[in-house]
């Protein structure tokens, strides 16, 4: 049967039209679609908050509530960015704001090859966002886990690279304080750029003297690598790294002892570091590696004993003493007199430093797509320590003018209309 449908007529009269099975049928189903679709708007809004959430507790259990990284691609471009995720409340708790705020202002400063390019910075009420270049190449931690050594002509080349980026930060009247292989990152065609400026005064307890505070300066031990040969030694180092990239301690291998003291120190910290680096290059693990950051803290603290090249892997006499000049107390550190001091050095002989990110990286970068991170290494959840997440979270919304002027957008014509979020969509890296 239909269905009947009134309507009012001129003249005080009204008339009844039928309504046919076809139009009711047509009506129940634009009900039922309006309300199924914003039935669905509800659950995919309250979805999302739960996914959030849940991230949010999964970033604390795994150490990684400081900070996340996410690639994510413009719409309107296609263009692929690394962006960068601070947790307010992690900063203001740890009292970082003023070394966010370094980072990007360095970022904002450093617009050369040599420093990775940062494109917008912006903020809602829970998160920091950097909008950074995406480096397809991975970085150097990764393709050292990858690699037993490299060779000396490999080293090189990735040792120059290095220089001309630490200088580049050291021209801005920064120093960097946290150069180590996995802020050393690779672009699409191998070459470095320099990266992470937020841990360089100590995100991190491993970066805080206060950390070591209560430990002695007695000579230290080996504890297990002891009696490891070289290539034991390399295989456990790398075993350990894995577990050192993402824990909430990290590591203090590559950190120049004037660091931990309390005296001082300068820009040729970051020239300590880039010796523990080229070593490590070489050698397979970096010189001052144990078991805990403790043990190798000790190390550090007494470098004159500890820092020793193995027999059972050669390394030219140019390498080596390149490294021991590096690795030196600051008054005697290469790099005191500029950074031409460093370039003259022998080891560098045949580097064409104007030229060079100009000439084939010396390992090809095989990239299978402009959002391929193949290149980056992958933590397995079994490899990272889980430490116990903190339940409670103090309400720090009185405190957010601190951020306030940390929005920036570079000008290279790469929006469009709206802001940042509305074009982004991100898949986590």
């Amino acid at each position: 049967m239909g269905v009947s449908v009134t309507m009012a007529m001129t003249a005080g009269t009204t008339t009844t039209f039928p309504m046919s099975n076809h139009t009711r049928e047509r009506v129940t189903v634009a009900k039922l679609t309006l309300e199924n679709f914003y039935s669905n708007l509800i659950l995919q809004h309250e979805e999302r908050e739960t996914r959030q959430k849940k991230l949010e507790v999964a970033m604390e259990e795994e150490g990684l509530a400081d900070e996340e990284v996410r690639l994510v691609q413009k719409k309107d471009t296609g263009h692929i960015y690394a962006m960068k995720i601070l947790r307010k409340a992690d900063m203001l708790e740890k009292e970082q704001v003023a070394h966010i705020r370094a980072e990007r202002d360095i970022l904002v400063e450093a617009d050369g090859a040599w420093v990775v390019k940062m494109f917008y910075s912006f903020q809602d009420k829970r998160n920091l966002y950097l909008i950074m270049e995406f480096l397809p190449g991975g970085d150097m931690m990764t393709l050292l886990m990858k690699k037993d050594t490299l060779t000396e002509e490999e080293t090189q080349f990735y040792i120059s690279e290095t220089v001309l980026a630490i200088d580049a930060i050291h021209q801005l009247g920064f120093i960097h304080r946290d150069i180590k292989p996995d802020n050393l990152l690779l672009d699409a065609k191998g070459h470095v750029k320099l990266s992470d400026f937020g841990l360089c005064t100590g995100l991190k307890k491993a970066h805080r003297t206060e950390f070591y505070r209560n430990l002695t300066h007695n000579p230290p031990s080996d504890f297990s690598f002891q009696n490891m040969n070289s290539k034991r030694k390399a295989e456990t180092w790398k075993k350990n790294r894995r577990q050192l990239a993402y824990s909430t301690v990290g590591t203090p291998d590559y950190i120049a002892p004037e660091v931990f003291m309390q005296t001082g120190y300068n820009k040729l910290c970051d020239w300590w570091s880039l010796g523990v680096i080229m070593y490590e290059m070489l050698i397979g693990y970096p010189p001052f590696c144990s078991e805990t950051p403790q043990e190798t803290y000790r190390k550090v603290m007494n470098w004159k004993e500890t820092l020793v090249f193995p027999p059972e892997v050669p390394i030219s006499e140019k390498a080596k003493d390149l490294i021991l000049r590096f690795c030196i107390d600051s008054e005697n550190r290469i790099g005191n007199g500029g950074v031409e001091e460093i370039k003259g050095h022998p080891f560098f002989e045949g580097v064409d430093w104007e030229h060079i990110r100009e000439r084939p990286a010396a390992i090809p970068i095989e990239i299978k797509s402009i959002d391929d991170t193949s290149n980056f290494d992958d933590f397995p959840e079994s490899d990272i320590l889980q430490p116990v997440p903190n339940t409670t979270e103090p309400d720090y919304k009185s405190k957010d003018w601190v951020f306030l002027n940390y929005t920036y957008k570079r000008f290279e014509g790469l929006t469009q209309r709206g802001s940042i979020p509305t074009y982004m969509k991100a898949g986590k890296l």
